[in-house]
């Protein structure tokens, strides 16, 4: 049923996206030591911004897992307000 919040109300897999960014912070870590050792400053660069903002990500999610269940429900909360069946 949708009840036209949904943006307001979308929710985002944490897991996944902990999973995701713990492997773009590992490849980022890596392309830079690698392009750091190879000589290539503006690639080490790239690499380097890409990591600081794949830390900030997994800080978010990792904040975001913590705070429980009230903003990441379990299948028994419903993401949106139950419609009101009174007439």
């Amino acid at each position: 049923m949708r009840t036209g919040s949904e943006p307001r109300t979308a929710r985002s897999a944490l897991r996944a996206r902990f999973w995701l960014s713990l492997w773009g912070l590992l490849w980022a870590l890596f392309g830079m030591v690698a392009f750091v050792i190879t000589g290539r400053t503006g690639w080490a660069i790239a690499c380097g911004v890409l990591l600081a903002i794949v830390t900030i990500d997994l800080a978010v999610v990792l904040r975001r897992i913590r705070q429980g269940p009230h903003y990441q429900p379990g299948p028994g909360v419903p993401p949106y307000r139950p419609p009101d069946d009174r007439p």
